[in-house]
């Protein structure tokens, strides 16, 4: 006699729960509160080490440029101009991260597009680019 079966009765479930997914989703979220952060901090410690980096290249080329004048150093907030009077390549496009300015004393300066516009400053005179403080 055959078996009599009854559709969706006796069938093998073996898809998820709603309970199963809401503990995963539960799981990732955690997870990414927990990285999000440590990523937007390594995202803008590159961010500063790429300005800090730059403010040295821009020292080496004013020291150049001094020795070739006469020991006067360039001055201008105009990158294109900085580029070719240093003879340096900066970004100059639009979804750029930094702004530069060297100024007459020798002091290159950084300061940063968009939300909290930080600065950061190389005198001719120091080894390391300062944060917070602005050329004189």
């Amino acid at each position: 006699m055959p078996k009599l079966t009854i559709p969706g009765l006796n069938e093998d479930h073996s898809g998820t729960t709603l309970m199963e997914m809401l503990v995963v989703i539960i799981i990732i979220s955690i997870f990414a509160a927990v990285a999000l952060p440590s990523f937007i901090r390594a995202r803008e410690n590159t961010l500063d080490k790429e300005a800090g980096t730059t403010l040295k290249l821009m020292q080496t080329a004013e020291k150049i440029f001094a020795m070739q004048n006469n020991g006067s150093y360039y001055s201008s907030s105009d990158m294109a101009l900085i580029s070719d009077n240093l003879r340096i390549v900066l970004y100059t496009g639009g979804d750029r991260k930094w702004s530069y300015s060297c100024s007459s004393n020798g002091c290159a300066q950084a300061t940063r597009n968009g939300y909290d516009s930080r600065t950061w400053r190389l005198r001719i005179d120091e080894t390391n680019a300062v944060a917070g403080s602005t050329c004189p």
